[in-house]
């Protein structure tokens, strides 16, 4: 029995032995294993800091991340590499860098990585460029050689990067004037070592900074600037027209940039160019990282017709110029022209008529929609926002409390009385309005029963009795009141419901729809004789006013506005009966030719016009005395070839917006009749 336990021992040895050679084999491989993934790790995290300097522009630590020895081994020093990366990357405007596909891995002894780049350059968006190469042992640094720059390059090449650059389209108005031009703008600035020095120095940029309307610590700033030279020109201010005087050591350099002939007059609609930033790259891989773009406007909303895209080339070459590969080949697009229905002599009257005042005016020739006049005030110089604003200039624009970058024509209003017009309308068409009727109305005050608490209806003229044609005459609100709660919310709101409320105009214009009330339901009577005559909470611009009121002029059909000359004309029969639009027209005619009509004072033009006049209070408590908008909508009765919406907010004493649409009134007669 011994014997046999001795002999089963001696047979397990070798048995063990062998399990511990293979445990300590395994674990050798295990830890080898360990560490071949570890270095991989820290490959990737080496090779994504290094792409990260590219991403981040800091091209002063790309070479921390690669070994000296490989920048010395491809004739480099470390100097070098980093002037190299910087003058290709800024140099094609290099930006939005995203790195895909990073592969590190372990081949005969030498850790080799593999990654694809995209790139946006001044041509747009260079995808997937494959880069390679190997790591240090310890997968800490990267052995570098110039295709890490651009894949394909080699020893001293060189990258060569040449713009075409397409020419924006402009804006034109109906007469082929130009709106949004690519004109001459005037580059203002100094060569710095003209200047003199200390207190000659500090007086000249004082008196410098002050004729351009810019502070001194903004000229400082910029003559601070790493490029600049004592023998370099150095811009100050660009601006769309020469100063008259000019002080002792500032020069004009004449170049082309966006320029703006009308100025304030056009601002809010045609808006203005600005140049492309970070965030506008990350959202549209299509932009040039020189490109300008649109910033508000039409310019921002016709953007992509307008802006065209660059053309060029980018590619690799030898240390003598040669080409020998092409990295991206662009032709040039320009962008396109783009003609409005606007009369820019139009534009300009209403815009002075108004004054600097807060309103708007917009004018349509009714048959067609063409939009004639859109123009918003307090306005702002577009001239400036693009050719870069003065600290100054931006803070009074944005501490003016009349807003002046507000679209007016594009925000909508209460329309006040002028509203009457589509309620008359619709009870003409319901059969609950007779025009015959005269209603008796005593007093300046009306409630319909003491379920109506302390409010009441307010009216102007104590008249009485009242039809509809004294009623617009007038403007007079109770009788409206009346006819409006004599129809009935089902039938106003079926008749509101056929012309704009809740619908798109499909303008290049931001708005938001026309509104008849926050809810589906009035609710409350009074809401219901308010909105009746043009209160409540009725809001609609005046482009949706004008486009509106548009069926008065057509007999009942309404026409939609349009802004793009080449937009077709879309219209909307019936919206109200042509014998309630006959009706209302000539009631409208009154309120001019008649002494006591609202909109005599136009009757002096001796023009053939029909008109109604508008005024929304906007109070807290019924007793107060509130904001006053006032309105004004007119047409040519003759041939109905022009329209006008004029709004006066927070109207002062002793004018409206009657007066204001005068000039206006009588230059669309003498071009458009």
């Amino acid at each position: 029995m011994e014997r046999s336990s001795r002999k089963t021992k001696k047979n397990k040895l070798p048995i063990i032995i062998g399990g511990i050679i293979i445990v300590l084999i395994a674990g050798f491989f295990s830890i080898r294993t360990y560490q071949a993934n570890q270095i991989k790790k820290q490959g990737e995290k080496t090779v994504t800091a290094f792409v990260k300097t590219l991403q981040d522009g800091t091209y002063q630590k790309t070479a921390k991340n690669l070994t000296a020895v490989s920048i010395k081994k491809s004739g480099y020093t470390k100097e070098q590499v980093i002037e190299k990366y910087q003058s290709v990357f800024s140099g094609i405007g290099a930006s939005n860098i995203k790195l895909d596909d990073l592969v590190v891995d372990k081949k005969n002894g030498t850790y080799h990585f593999s990654y694809k780049l995209s790139i946006n350059t001044g041509f747009g968006q260079l995808k997937n460029q494959a880069y390679s190469g190997t790591l240090s042992d310890d997968g800490q640094a990267i052995n570098w050689k110039p295709n890490l720059i651009f894949p394909g390059m080699t020893g001293k090449d060189k990258i060569n990067y040449s713009i075409d650059p397409a020419v924006r389209g402009e804006i034109l108005d109906r007469n082929n004037q130009k709106i949004a031009a690519n004109g001459t703008v005037y580059q203002l600035g100094v060569v710095p070592g003209t200047l003199g020095t200390a207190e000659e120095r500090s007086a000249k940029i004082e008196t410098i900074a002050k004729s351009l309307a810019i502070t001194v610590k903004e000229a400082e700033a910029t003559l601070a600037q790493s490029w600049v030279q004592d023998d370099l020109f150095v811009p100050l201010k660009t601006t769309a027209e020469a100063p008259k005087e000019i002080p002792e050591g500032l020069e004009i350099k004449e170049t082309t940039g966006r320029t703006y002939p009308l100025k304030e007059a056009a601002a809010q609609l045609i808006g203005y160019v600005g140049k492309v930033t970070a965030e506008d790259l990350k959202k549209n891989a299509d932009l040039a990282s020189d490109s300008l773009i649109g910033r508000s406007g039409l310019e921002m909303a016709l953007d992509k017709q307008l802006r065209g895209k660059d053309g060029g080339s980018l590619a690799i070459t030898d240390s003598k110029g040669n080409e020998k590969n092409v990295l991206q080949k662009i032709e040039k697009k320009d962008g396109e022209n783009i003609q409005l229905t606007i009369d820019s002599r139009a534009q300009q009257i209403a815009y002075n008529s108004l004054n600097d005042q807060a309103g708007s005016s917009v004018a349509m020739a009714p048959k067609t929609g063409e939009l004639l006049v859109a123009t918003s005030s307090p306005s702002f110089d577009p001239n400036k926002m693009t050719n870069g604003i003065s600290q100054i200039d931006y803070e009074a624009y944005s501490n003016n409390e009349d807003q002046p970058f507000m679209s007016r024509f594009a925000t909508g209003y209460a329309p006040g009385s002028t509203f009457k017009l589509i309620t008359s309308a619709i009870g003409l068409d319901a059969g609950t309005l007779n025009p015959e009727d005269a209603l008796t109305i005593n007093g300046l005050k009306w409630q319909k029963d003491s379920s109506w608490g302390s409010y009441q209806v307010t009216r102007v003229s104590d008249v009485n009795p009242v039809n509809l044609r004294t009623a617009l005459i007038y403007s007079d609100n109770i009788y409206m009141a009346q006819e409006t709660l004599k129809m009935g919310e089902k039938t106003f709101r079926a008749g509101l419901d056929k012309f704009i409320f809740g619908k798109d105009l499909d303008l290049p214009i931001a708005m938001d729809a026309a509104q008849i009330s926050s809810k589906d339901q009035f609710g409350s009577e009074i809401l219901l004789a308010d909105t009746g005559y043009g209160q409540g909470q009725l809001l609609l611009n005046p482009i949706q006013q004008i486009t509106a009121y548009s069926v008065f002029p057509n007999n009942g059909t309404m026409v939609y506005p349009k802004l793009l000359a080449d937009q077709k004309t879309v219209n909307k029969k019936e919206v109200i009966q042509a014998s309630s639009a006959k009706t209302i027209t000539e009631d409208m005619q009154a309120v001019v030719s008649d002494e006591n009509g609202t909109a005599h004072s136009l009757a002096a033009l001796n023009i053939p016009l029909a008109a109604k006049t508008g005024t929304a209070e906007i109070k807290q408590k019924q007793d107060e005395k509130g904001q006053e908008n006032s309105f004004l909508y007119a047409f040519d009765s003759e041939n109905q070839d022009y329209s006008v919406v004029e709004l006066l907010e927070n109207k002062p004493e002793g004018t409206s917006a009657t007066d204001l649409s005068k000039d206006l009134l009588t230059y669309l007669h003498q071009t458009y009749q």
